[in-house]
């Protein structure tokens, strides 16, 4: 195939609103034009009829080393391997870009996974990587033992005081960090600590993202209730990840502030769907009672973030669940109340702008020639986001409908 391909399209998604008619012309991996009336001699035309095309996907929050289907292999090699179909399910989903936040090993199989995407050796995603999630000892980044003492018996990226949390973050950049990630709350995966408990002071927050700052790293703060988010957005992070309990004053600091909020709607959907059943909590009965008691809380969020006013990014959580569902996330927007543009433009600009990548989440001249089509029209009916069928990335066809 050439390198320059014409796409057309009945419709398509700019990463902001909807047109009509697409004649996108790609050229050296990027897009030249999206109204070209004359391709140039030996273009390769590609005609999608009844589909709508968009910019390719882009999922702010997933965790490539987990899986609900299978607990994670004990090595970076096994997690590393074990990863490759989610690569694949989530490119074919059409996301040609994921944000993995945080995995559990001292070296982080996502830190080799991004080379070797950028490198061509495997195919998947465009990958940004917080190596770990930096937890307090206690939090809900620490998986030691609860007997563990500080040090080499402990398991996670685990700092408490404003030194051990400066030291934390320069380990994360030495390991070729793109984010840092934080715990400002527990959670409700986590057994030793509680979604409504902030798990770090102001000063220590305050020195993490300083720190982080410093290097030239934005700062993502798993956070799920009002005085963790806070002092996070206190601090200045870029992203707040959840805030499944967060009050609408909280939700408005959030945007008062312009800190992106990733809602990760599906993933409280999908376990609160759950709760009844007890095959799925088996051996988990702690993170089951507190579901519960946060049952009725969390099964406002929706409508807590569709009323609220902060820029909202697309992120799923996948890993929690099967990746190969992270598509569901927009039903979950719509479900809540948020229009399906709305939906939309949390996948595409809004998370382009939130990842700091300008070329990417939106088709306009000059943007990087990553595209996605669905048969249908998402705007009209947004399950059509189930059924992607083309997956362009960097200019390259990866699926293509038969």
């Amino acid at each position: 195939m050439s390198d320059t391909v014409l796409l057309t399209a009945p419709r398509w998604w700019d990463g902001h609103r909807a047109r009509t008619g697409a004649r996108v012309l790609v050229a050296d991996g990027r897009i030249a034009d999206t109204d070209c009336r004359l391709p140039p001699p030996g273009a390769t035309r590609l005609d999608l009829p009844g589909h709508t095309l968009l910019p390719g996907l882009i999922d702010c929050h997933v965790h490539l080393a987990q899986t609900p289907e299978a607990p994670a292999p004990p090595t970076t090699a096994g997690q590393a391997l074990a990863a490759l179909p989610v690569l694949r399910a989530l490119l074919a989903n059409g996301f040609t870009t994921v944000r993995d936040l945080g995995s559990t090993l001292r070296d982080p199989p996502t830190v080799h996974l991004r080379h070797a995407l950028r490198a061509g050796t495997v195919p998947g995603p465009r990958l940004l990587v917080a190596p770990h999630i930096v937890s307090a000892r206690a939090g809900h980044g620490d998986h030691s033992p609860h007997a563990a003492a500080p040090g080499d018996a402990e398991s996670g990226a685990v700092a408490d005081g404003a030194g051990e949390v400066l030291r934390r973050v320069r380990l994360e950049a030495r390991l070729q960090a793109d984010w840092i990630k934080c715990a400002a709350t527990g959670g409700l995966t986590s057994s030793t600590d509680g979604p409504g408990r902030p798990t770090y002071t102001q000063d220590e927050l305050d020195t993490l993202v300083a720190a982080a700052a410093d290097l030239g790293l934005p700062c993502a703060a798993h956070a799920f209730s009002d005085e963790g988010i806070t002092r996070a957005v206190r601090a200045g992070v870029r992203s707040i990840e959840h805030a499944c309990l967060a009050t609408p004053p909280v939700l408005d600091l959030i945007a008062d502030r312009g800190v992106f909020l990733v809602p990760t709607l599906h993933a409280v959907g999908f376990f609160l769907d759950r709760l009844d059943d007890d095959g799925y909590w088996a051996g988990r009965g702690e993170e089951r009672a507190k579901l519960a008691r946060h049952a009725d809380t969390l099964r406002g969020h929706g409508a807590r973030v569709a009323a609220c006013r902060a820029e909202l990014a697309y992120g799923t959580d996948a890993g929690m669940f099967p990746h190969a569902q992270n598509w569901r996330e927009f039903p979950a927007m719509t479900t809540a109340g948020l229009t399906p543009e709305q939906a939309l433009r949390s996948a595409t600009a809004t998370a382009g702008a939130l990842l700091r990548l300008p070329g990417l989440g939106t088709l306009t001249v000059g943007a990087e020639a990553d595209l996605v089509a669905v048969p249908g029209d998402p705007l009209r009916d947004i399950d059509a986001m189930s059924a992607v069928d083309f997956v362009m990335q960097g200019g390259a066809v990866r699926h293509a409908p038969p």
